[in-house]
């Protein structure tokens, strides 16, 4: 049973025990190799939430209309990547154990590897879509297999060949690229061919993992690492609409950094993108 937090993003303060979907964050950037901050990003994107309406005029449907609990913030480890990542996995495994959704709002990209552990072990037929400017497929960075920068590729141990889906993806090394050809379903710069590998996935659950840096830094500057060409922010939700209608069984939001856009702009944008996923993720549970 877990409790509920005392700020919560806004309109998702059901109990715990009527939730469908279960929010809970992992403040954890150890691992980020350009620019720290996304432990801030949780946070930011709980507290900026309350400048929003509950209602979402691109797909009239209301938060308050779905049962959604925010049990807060987990204490990561900073120091030790695995600690933090068995806390997170912890926290999953107790939220599918009582039959809801966990929803997962990083941090550092890693933090998905804790949750898709646990999603696993439930589903191990699951496949990834990842929407993501970085490829994250390196095998080690800087002598590390565990990174924000392997984090698709240790995903990729547990499943094996061609259940990772790879969208808008613009940046890695050769070796990833050549490495995609072979093991991973990769489309570069934007979401063309979403539709057919959807298709090709069928009625198998997916975990679903979105990277903000997906989007063009002009739109999103207030992430570690920015690579110029993303989506467009419209793009991304009609995107994110097309992933939900499918057996969707876990999913995170993550890469925000507040401390790198004192517009507070990117925040806003993230706490928007947030809202949309989950009512996309909430109206299709209730089909």
């Amino acid at each position: 049973m877990l409790e509920k937090n005392i700020e919560t993003f806004i309109g998702c303060d059901c109990e715990y025990d009527e939730a469908k979907i279960v929010i809970f964050g992992a403040p954890f950037d150890s691992t980020t190799s350009y620019r720290p901050g996304t432990r801030f990003g949780p946070s930011a994107i709980r507290r900026e939430s309350s400048g929003l309406e509950t209602y979402s005029p691109y797909q009239d449907e209301d938060l308050t209309d779905y049962k959604i609990f925010d049990s807060g913030e987990l204490e990561p480890c900073f120091g030790s990547p695995e600690a933090a990542l068995k806390d997170i996995r912890n926290r999953a495994e107790i939220i599918l154990t009582d039959g809801k959704f966990p929803f997962l709002i990083g941090g550092e990209h890693l933090v998905t590897l804790g949750a898709f552990e646990a999603i696993f072990e439930k589903y191990p037929d699951v496949h990834v879509v990842h929407f993501d400017a970085h490829t994250d497929l390196r095998e080690e960075f800087f002598g590390a297999k565990l990174s924000h920068a392997t984090v698709i590729r240790r995903c990729y141990d547990l499943v094996g060949d061609g259940k990772i889906h790879q969208f808008c993806i613009r940046s890695g090394e050769k070796a990833e690229f050549e490495f995609a050809k072979t093991h991973t379903d990769l489309h570069k710069f934007n979401f063309e061919g979403l539709e057919e590998s959807l298709a090709k996935i069928g009625d198998a659950p997916i975990y679903f993992t979105i990277d903000l840096d997906c989007l063009d830094p002009a739109y999103f500057p207030g992430t570690g690492t920015p690579e110029a060409g993303g989506t467009s922010f419209g793009e991304l939700l009609v995107a994110i609409e097309k992933v939900t209608a499918k057996k969707v069984v876990g999913a995170d939001i993550n890469e925000l950094n507040p401390m790198l856009d004192q517009t507070g702009a990117s925040t806003a944008l993230a706490c928007k993108v947030t809202r949309e996923f989950l009512l996309a993720l909430s109206k299709n549970m209730n089909k």
